[in-house]
């Protein structure tokens, strides 16, 4: 059996990490009725997007959990873009 710190370090793909919010899987426990534990993961619901930035004229595409969707729409995707370059972020 893997021990937990190294269980929670393993390396997970990309594709399990929001672009905006950052959300990544969550580790812990499957309890059974009988309460046997066996270890799980948690996955955030991941959707690969197309936005379009008038500002470039262009389409970008993002891996953005749900949540990510609703910060998009809250606060638009122009300064969603503006603050992941100010991360480093490049598109």
């Amino acid at each position: 059996m893997i021990p937990i710190t190294e269980w929670v370090r393993m390396e997970l793909p990309l594709s399990a990490h929001c672009e905006v919010t950052g959300r990544s899987p969550g580790f812990g426990n499957a309890v059974s009725h009988s309460h046997r534990r066996t270890r799980r993961r948690w996955s955030p619901n991941i959707q690969l997007k197309t936005y379009y930035l008038p500002s470039e004229d262009r389409r970008i595409k993002l891996r953005v959990s749900a949540k990510g969707i609703k910060v998009i729409d809250r606060d638009g995707i122009e300064a969603v873009v503006a603050r992941l370059r100010a991360q480093g972020r490049k598109f």
